[in-house]
């Protein structure tokens, strides 16, 4: 009779490979924007910065945006309704360079979230053919804006598969096409232990099971994804589809606003922001849970989605571990395998992308916090239990699994 745990511990091998193999394959063309020439003019570039409540954070983002080089930008900060001293903060700076603006945002109407409210509003206001939308506590490298704009510029999508068309002498059927939307994700300060554990999660969840070349070659809004804090648009893209009225009500715009654009038809696209910015998103064990939790449903706590992930997170990136511990001789042999294979993307991003080697070494528990936090999420979602964010709460409805409704009559921005 086979032994159940050695058909176990095999099935925990096969699952393990696959986010090991996508992660290798992905760090090939998960690439940092290159350094423009210095002679390039490039195009100017409009910064957008929604603050709510950002007094402690506001100025060191605008000095690192103001201190960017060989890019002619505007930078419009929209206080939206803060109860702290973010206005007079920014209006201070604007006194001393022309290059800042601040603007006040109208009352949030019913169906928004705070966040897609002030960046619909913060496009309309801006003037400029690209457009960065940038969180208040994110800091911009010297260099980062030019090569955002550059890889917009120089970027092309990559059609799968057309030379054999042409071997049978037969056009392509899909031509390179300009990315209209491009994210990156900048290297992720962590203080506390849990941040340290779960925060590194997003470049395993990101490059170990997204498919980054099928995303390169394929506007299907299943490939879409990015990272809330750091997104430049193309303007004109932008204004044909105006996004965030179309994800008015999501809480995850990292994931939603790329496919906004890719249900429009536009190709989107991810780079590695380490090297061009950095952010630290939390600040204790707290606010890395509830942060984590108040948009999961629209990611892996998704109903669709959660039973699947969870079984395979497990799988993957806790069974084996369990096994290793719990059993002897082949099993214990394959779950060692299994263990080293799935410990194997988080060593290399921990390199890669200057992350914790606590977080790394502890990444089984890791597996098991998020899954926990996606559960929780989940329940919430389905008791209908409001989460709160920035002073506003924000019920089932405003964190839907699905998108928002596209509006009928879409609203006018300036331009």
């Amino acid at each position: 009779m086979i032994d159940p745990l050695l058909i176990l511990a095999i099935l925990c091998l096969a699952l393990a490979c696959m986010p090991l193999v996508i992660f290798l394959r992905n760090l090939a063309v998960y690439q940092t924007p290159a350094c423009p020439r210095g002679d390039l003019k490039l195009p100017p570039v409009s910064v957008l910065i929604p603050a709510r409540n950002e007094s402690a954070t506001i100025e060191p983002a605008l000095q690192s945006i103001l201190a960017n080089q060989n890019v002619t930008m505007e930078v419009i900060v929209l206080d939206d309704h803060s109860e702290d001293a973010t206005a007079s903060i920014v209006r201070r700076i604007a006194l001393r360079d022309g290059r800042v603006r601040l603007e006040s945002s109208a009352p949030l109407p019913a169906g928004w979230c705070g966040k897609q409210h002030a960046c619909h509003q913060l496009a309309g206001l801006a003037q400029f053919p690209y457009l960065v939308f940038l969180d208040a506590d994110v800091r911009l490298e010297p260099a980062a804006l030019a090569r955002m704009v550059h890889y917009l510029e120089t970027q092309r999508s990559r059609p799968r598969f057309e030379f054999l068309r042409w071997l049978g002498g037969k056009p392509p059927r899909n031509k390179p096409a300009r990315f209209a939307l491009a994210s990156g994700v900048p290297h992720q300060i962590t203080g506390t232990w849990l941040e340290r554990m779960l925060i590194p999660l997003i470049h395993f969840v990101l490059l170990g099971f997204l498919p980054m070349r099928r995303m390169l070659a394929s506007s299907h809004p299943s490939y879409g994804a990015g990272c809330g804090q750091l997104f430049i648009a193309r303007r004109d893209a932008y204004l044909s589809i105006q996004p965030h009225r179309e994800i008015r009500n999501s809480l995850h715009d990292g994931l939603q606003l790329p496919r906004a654009f890719r249900r429009a038809g536009y190709m989107t696209s991810l780079f590695d922001a380490t090297d061009l910015a950095r952010c630290r998103m939390y600040h204790n064990a707290r606010e890395t849970w509830c942060g984590l939790g108040k948009n999961a449903i629209e990611g892996l706590a998704a109903p669709t989605m959660i039973l699947g992930m969870t079984l395979l997170l497990l799988g993957s990136q806790v069974i084996p571990w369990a096994l290793l511990i719990l059993t002897t001789g082949p099993v214990r042999s394959i779950a060692l395998a299994s263990a080293a294979l799935s410990l194997a993307p988080r060593l290399i991003s921990a390199m890669r992308f200057r992350q914790s080697w606590f977080g790394a070494s502890l990444h089984p528990i890791g597996i098991v916090l998020l899954l926990a936090i996606q559960w929780q999420a989940f329940f919430r979602w389905w008791l209908k239990i409001p989460n709160a964010w920035k002073g506003r709460a924000y019920g089932a409805e405003n964190s839907s699994a699905t998108p928002a409704i596209k509006p009928a009559q879409p609203v006018q921005l300036n331009s």
